[in-house]
């Protein structure tokens, strides 16, 4: 699977990168279908100063159709984990429905 991380407004560091591309990469256990992700980072404004709220929107594209799920937290690595609960729902909600 061919997993492309973008960003908007921020530079992402290494292991960042490598976090979201490890934990990213086990959707395949719920799909082994899936044949690529887009990962955009950016970084929402927030009320309060100096609080930004970090933004991950992910795009999975597979042969039994494509997720999208989009989060925010405030940091990469727990908005990470919550976009992956939510295509892990959204791909096992739509194998529940072809079978």
């Amino acid at each position: 699977m061919k997993i492309n991380i973008s960003s908007q407004h921020v530079n992402p560091e290494a292991s960042l990168q490598e976090f979201i591309t490890k934990k990213l990469s086990k959707l395949t256990h719920f799909d082994e279908n899936l044949s690529e992700v887009e990962v955009v980072l950016d970084l929402e404004k927030g009320r309060v100063p100096n609080f930004d709220s970090k933004v991950i929107k992910v795009k999975v594209f597979g042969r039994n159709g494509d997720y999208f799920a989009e989060k925010k937290a405030s940091s990469f690595e727990e908005a990470t984990l919550q976009v992956i609960d939510a295509l892990k729902k959204q791909i096992l909600r739509a194998k529940e429905r072809r079978h």
